[in-house]
């Protein structure tokens, strides 16, 4: 199912022009508008999720597939070094497009870091008490 105010949605089943990388029956890949790097690419399911949590297990093993199918292809044909697969999540975490994608972001030595986070200390009995409230709501 596709929603019809979604831009995702609108350039995975063809209604708006796209640089297609790759297509099957559930998903089209595209370069990026705005690329981090040469031949940055997202993956845009053809149904509609708005993130990850909304997706059901089918779908996110088969889009780790076509990423997998995609990477080898971008090591060919882009001589990249590395690939980043960076999946956001809500607006906190990055995500401006409320439509699960996958974004395929080739690395060249050199580039310097990309994806970076600080590295905080941590406490290991609130890390016993997180790692539990986690658990309790699965």
């Amino acid at each position: 199912m596709k929603k019809d105010d979604c831009i995702f949605c609108k350039i995975a089943n063809g209604e708006i022009p796209s640089n297609t990388v790759y297509e099957d029956e559930k998903y089209r890949a595209i370069l990026d508008l705005s690329p981090a790097s040469k031949g940055h690419t997202l993956i845009l399911p053809k149904d509609h999720y708005d993130d990850l949590a909304a997706a059901d297990g089918e779908t996110l093993a088969s889009v780790l597939k076509v990423a997998q199918k995609i990477c080898a292809g971008m090591k060919k044909s882009l001589n990249c070094d590395g690939i980043n697969v960076v999946q956001n999540n809500g607006a906190a975490a990055g995500q401006t497009v409320k439509h699960l994608h996958v974004h395929l972001i080739p690395r060249y030595e050199g580039d310097g870091p990309m994806v970076t986070w600080k590295q905080n200390e941590s406490d290991p009995e609130e890390q016993k008490k997180i790692a539990a409230g986690i658990s309790a709501a699965l």
